[in-house]
């Protein structure tokens, strides 16, 4: 049942509110958390850059941060205890709160947010920021 997920995803939500700033959130709720950056995405210039979001779900509560995957520096800082919260490449699952994992997520998020405060770029399978600071 999503309920037992529910307190988790609220502390991860209001994390992310309070750590990815200047980026836009585009859906929202106590539990639940979709994040834009304030640009186009460099592939799909018609559609915003997808920056992160929350999600309760039956097993866990889901943080997905998309500059994880854009910025491989950024993911090589991770811990590893945060690392074994980790499915697929920008998503950190959660049982139970960690406050100690959170606050390196809270880190993490304001990182992300700095680098996505810029428009990215695309070139040669890689993504960057305009000025090419990625670390």
């Amino acid at each position: 049942m999503t309920g037992d997920h529910d307190a988790v995803a609220a502390q991860l939500a209001a994390l992310m509110r309070r750590h990815a700033v200047g980026m836009i959130e585009t859906k929202g709720g106590e539990t639940s958390l979709e994040m834009v950056a304030p640009h186009p995405n460099p592939l799909h210039p018609k559609q915003p850059m997808w920056f992160g979001g929350v999600r309760s779900g039956k097993a866990y509560a889901s943080y997905h941060l998309m500059p994880l995957y854009t910025h491989p520096a950024l993911l090589e800082r991770l811990s590893p205890e945060l690392k074994k919260r980790m499915q697929g490449k920008s998503c950190l699952n959660f049982k139970a709160a960690d406050e100690g994992l959170f606050e390196e997520l809270a880190a993490i998020t304001q990182e992300g947010a700095r680098l996505y405060a810029e428009p990215l770029t695309y070139s040669e399978g890689a993504v960057s920021t305009a000025r090419g600071r990625d670390k």
